[in-house]
C-alpha cells in the first residue's frame, strides 16, 4: 500500500460511525483502499470511477449553524470542499478548499482535525456517474460574519441550523451528518 493510501486508511479507521450505514461506508472504503492505490481523481469527471473528496463544513458552534452553498454543477446545497489531489493528504485538501472556496484559514478546533463523517455517494451531476468517498471535515466559522463562496463553484450561500435542517435539495447524507454534528457539539459544550 502506497504511503498516501495508508495515510487515508489510518484516517478512515479513526472515524467512529454514527450508524450502520456509516459503518458500511467505512468498511467498503477500507476494502477499497486495501485493493488499490488509484484513489485520487486524475481526469475529470470520473477517472478513476471512485475517488476521494474532502468536504469542508464551516460550523458556528455557538449558533449551531453550518454554511452551505448552492453548487452550480450538482444543483444541490452542499458544504464547500473538493477532490483530493494525487498524493495530497485529505487534511491539506480541506485547508486548501477552505482558502479557495470560502476565503478563510481553516481552524479545526470544533471537533478536531480528523473528519467527523464519511460517506460513499454516487454522483451524477457531472454527466458521468462515479463514486465520491467523502471525508467530512469541520472548521470553525461565525454566522455573524459575511462569507462569499467562490462564485465559479456556488450560486449562493446560506446558513442552516444544525437542529432544524429542512433543505430537500441538499446532499442526501446531510441530515445524517447534522445528527452526528449535533451530538459532537453537545459533547463539546459539556
Amino acid at each position: 500500500m502506497h504511503s498516501a493510501t495508508a495515510a487515508v486508511a489510518d484516517i478512515v479507521r479513526r472515524i467512529a460511525p454514527l450508524d450502520e450505514l456509516e459503518q458500511r461506508h467505512i468498511d467498503s472504503t477500507l476494502a477499497w483502499l486495501a485493493s488499490t492505490d488509484d484513489i485520487f481523481r486524475r481526469v475529470k469527471p470520473a477517472t478513476p470511477p471512485r475517488h476521494l473528496v474532502s468536504y469542508v463544513v464551516l460550523v458556528d458552534p455557538e449558533a449551531r449553524a453550518v454554511l452551505l452553498g448552492k453548487h452550480r454543477l450538482a444543483g444541490l446545497w452542499l458544504p464547500t470542499g473538493g477532490h483530493v489531489d494525487p498524493g495530497e493528504h485529505p487534511l491539506e485538501s480541506a485547508r486548501r478548499e477552505a482558502a479557495e472556496e470560502i476565503g478563510v484559514e481553516a481552524r479545526f478546533d470544533v471537533v478536531g482535525q480528523d473528519p467527523l463523517f464519511l460517506t460513499v455517494t454516487t454522483t451524477v451531476g457531472s454527466g458521468s456517474a462515479h463514486e465520491d468517498v467523502s471525508l467530512w471535515y469541520v472548521i470553525r466559522g461565525d454566522r455573524t460574519r459575511d462569507h462569499t463562496l467562490d462564485p465559479r463553484e456556488f450560486a449562493g450561500e446560506r446558513w442552516c441550523d444544525v437542529d432544524g435542517f429542512a433543505l430537500p435539495d441538499a446532499d442526501p447524507q446531510f441530515g445524517r451528518f447534522l445528527a452526528k454534528l449535533g451530538t459532537a457539539l453537545r459533547r463539546a459544550a459539556d
